[in-house]
C-alpha cells in the first residue's frame, strides 16, 4: 500500500467506509479501480513510476461510481446471539447460553452454542470450515468414484477470486463458504472440480463431463453463484 503524505482518501456508500488501497503493479498498463464484492476494498492498481497525485486525482473524479458500487453490496452478517446466516441455502438462527458448552451443534434450523460470547462469531466461523470440509471430501470422493479418477488431498480455505480449484496431482480445494450455498450449487462446483480430473481444461469435453457427473446442465448453479456468491463473503462481516 503506497504511503500518503495526508490522510488516504476514503469513500462512503451503504453504510461503509473504505480507505482507497493503492497497489502499484509492474504489470500494469494503466491505472484500475476496482471495488471488491467480497469486502468492499477499493483498490487503485498503477503503473510503476505513475504521478500519485495524478492517480488520486483520478480516483476521486471516479468518486460517485465508487461510492455507487459500495452502495449496491450486500449488507454485512455479524455472528451474534440471535442473527441468521445460511447453511446450505436456509437461515437458521444462532441461539447462544453462556452456560452451555463451547461445542456449536446443529438442531434443525437452530445452530445451539455456549461459551464465552467475545469468541462466539470465531467458534461459528470454524464449526461451518469443519462442515464444509466434511461434506466437500465426502461429496468429491463419491463423484470422483462415478467418474473412475483418483483424487489427492480435499481441503478447504477463504480464496477470494474462486470458489474451488484442482491441481494436476490432483488436489483439490474449495472455498469453505459453499457449505452455505444450497446443496445443487455445491454439488455443480464439487462435479465441475472432478470434471478436471478427466479434462484439465474448459473444453467442450469438460463441461460434458461436468453435466454428466452432475446429472444435468450445472448453468443454472453458476448463475446462482455469479449473482449470489458475493452475499456468501459477507457472513461475519460486520459492513
Amino acid at each position: 500500500m503506497a504511503l500518503f503524505r495526508r490522510e488516504p482518501p476514503v469513500f462512503e456508500g451503504g453504510g461503509k467506509r473504505r480507505e482507497l488501497i493503492v497497489t502499484p503493479s509492474p504489470r500494469a498498463r494503466r491505472m484500475r479501480l476496482t471495488v471488491d464484492p467480497r469486502d468492499g476494498s477499493v483498490r487503485l492498481t498503477l503503473p510503476k513510476r505513475s504521478s500519485l497525485r495524478h492517480a488520486l486525482e483520478w480516483a476521486e473524479g471516479k468518486r460517485p461510481w465508487v461510492e455507487d458500487q459500495l452502495s449496491r453490496l450486500p449488507l454485512g452478517m455479524p455472528i451474534s446471539p440471535g442473527s441468521e446466516i445460511p447453511l446450505e441455502g436456509q437461515p437458521v438462527r444462532l441461539d447462544w447460553r453462556a452456560d452451555r458448552s463451547r461445542t456449536v451443534r446443529r438442531e434443525a434450523d437452530v445452530l445451539m452454542a455456549g461459551g464465552p460470547i467475545e469468541s462466539l462469531s470465531n467458534r461459528i466461523l470454524r464449526w461451518l470450515r469443519q462442515e464444509a470440509l466434511r461434506v466437500l471430501e465426502q461429496e468429491t470422493r463419491d463423484i470422483a468414484v462415478q467418474a473412475g479418477v483418483a483424487i489427492g488431498k480435499v481441503g478447504v480455505g477463504d480464496p477470494v477470486g474462486r470458489w474451488g480449484s484442482c491441481s494436476a496431482s490432483g488436489d483439490i480445494r474449495y472455498s469453505w463458504r459453499l457449505i452455505m450455498a444450497p446443496p445443487n450449487v455445491r454439488r455443480a462446483t464439487v462435479a465441475h472440480e472432478v470434471a478436471h480430473r478427466l479434462h484439465m481444461d474448459h473444453s467442450p469435453a469438460f463441461h460434458a463431463a461436468a453435466a454428466r457427473l452432475f446429472g444435468r446442465d450445472p448453468r443454472p448453479e453458476g448463475r446462482w453463484l455469479r449473482e449470489n456468491g458475493s452475499m456468501l463473503h459477507w457472513v461475519g462481516r460486520e459492513g
